[in-house]
């Protein structure tokens, strides 16, 4: 029920966090706002330089030290991968491959299992083995198009929803596996913090050149 709700929002805006456990570096914070079959603006902060990415539907387009840019447009500059070429562009492709949190939490319940109630609203459980797979997957990219990551071994996830008169305001997903890098396998776990507001209120502003790009 709180899953429908966010999803038939007219607007909400949300902040990302994720954290990596042994990692040799840790993703900025993502800023979002999205309205409800319109455009969804992202965007994220590091070492004073903004990045910003527009979804609508089925096309993004993302700014880079170039211009706005598509993932398309992205996975040429980087030779057919999908990591953007330089770094700016790396980060344009990361922020296009950033899931909206209404579509992650339709899935979230969707691949989980014994949710059960516990203290202040928050509600728990278990991701199947399935989706614990999809999700250490989540947000991947350089890679040539067609060609997909190695599927994570041993991988296993546990999710958080708190909620507030049968509304989400925070979604928590832990994910633990071991991934393939390079050809050499390393274990990875990975938290990611959603934190939701302004639900109904939220109004979203769409670059002009960034129209431009999307040619709407």
């Amino acid at each position: 029920s709180a899953a429908r709700k966010l999803t038939d929002a007219a607007s909400y805006s949300w902040t990302a966090t994720t954290e990596i456990e042994g990692g040799q570096w840790t993703p900025a914070p993502v800023q979002g706002k999205a309205i409800k079959g319109g455009a969804a603006v992202i965007t994220s902060e590091r070492d004073g330089t903004t990045t910003t990415a527009v979804l609508q539907g089925s096309q993004g387009v993302a700014s880079t030290d170039e211009g706005w840019k598509t993932a398309e447009e992205l996975r040429s500059a980087a030779g057919g991968g999908g990591g953007g070429g330089n770094r700016g562009g790396m980060r344009a492709a990361a922020l296009l491959r950033n899931p909206l949190p209404a579509a992650s939490l339709t899935k979230l319940v969707e691949k989980s299992k014994d949710l059960k109630a516990g203290e202040a609203g928050v509600i728990a459980g278990e991701l199947s083995d399935e989706g614990a797979k999809e999700f250490a997957l989540m947000g991947r990219g350089g890679r040539p198009s067609g060609q997909t990551p190695p599927e994570p071994k041993n991988a296993k996830g546990s999710v958080q929803f708190w909620l507030t008169e049968g509304q989400v305001q925070k979604i928590r997903l832990k994910v633990s596996a071991t991934m393939t890098v390079n050809g050499e396998d390393r274990d990875m776990v990975r938290t990611t913090t959603w934190e939701i507001r302004d639900v109904g209120t939220t109004t979203v502003e769409v670059p002009a050149e960034a129209k431009k790009h999307l040619g709407s």
